[in-house]
């Protein structure tokens, strides 16, 4: 981006432009306010001579970014001077593969020499016959299969005593886990 913001050959993308517009508005403006605080100063300071001096670059810089893309369109460089046209050259997009001003500048996204490859999906093991101490047997079990037993008593936290000082066993329906067993 930006290779040779000030040569008329080639072709941009909207991006480039599009941020051309915005530097050359900024440029603008910041060469605008400096001229007008020197006229203030005193009448007779040459503000007008100092802004057009300072403008000259940035306006062919606005000028060679939009002749590139107006290539990239397949029109000549005089198409922007035509008005409004600026506006327009934001949101066409430009032509697939190169044409009479240069090579497309979008070619490397258009074309892709590496496209991304994609593995076959994993595959996953078939799930056990036997749910004999396998962990989840699915469903919401209430906290009735839970081999340690901590929903049993609010004080309980598995093997670990309670506040009487007594470990606490599963006594629930299902024990160790096993819920088809």
């Amino acid at each position: 981006m930006f290779k040779h913001p000030f040569s008329f050959d080639g072709r941009i993308r909207r991006t480039e432009y599009g941020i051309s517009v915005i530097i050359y508005a900024i440029c603008f403006f910041i060469i605008a306010a400096i001229s007008g605080t020197m006229s203030s100063s005193s009448e007779n300071s040459g503000a007008g001579g100092v802004f057009l001096i300072l403008t000259l670059p940035i306006l062919f810089f606005m000028l060679a970014q939009g002749a590139k893309r107006c290539h990239d369109v397949g029109h000549s460089g005089w198409w922007q001077l035509i008005p409004f046209y600026e506006f327009w050259l934001l949101f066409e997009e430009g032509q697939a593969g190169p044409n009479q001003y240069g090579e497309d500048p979008k070619a490397a996204s258009r074309n892709n020499p590496n496209p991304p490859t994609y593995n076959n999906p994993p595959t996953y093991n078939n799930p056990p016959t036997s749910n004999s101490g396998t962990g989840y047997q699915g469903g919401y079990s209430g906290g009735h299969n839970n081999p340690n037993g901590s929903y049993n008593t609010p004080n309980n936290f598995g093997n670990i005593p309670n506040a009487s000082g007594y470990k606490q066993s599963n006594s629930g329906e299902y024990q160790n886990g096993d819920l088809y067993n």
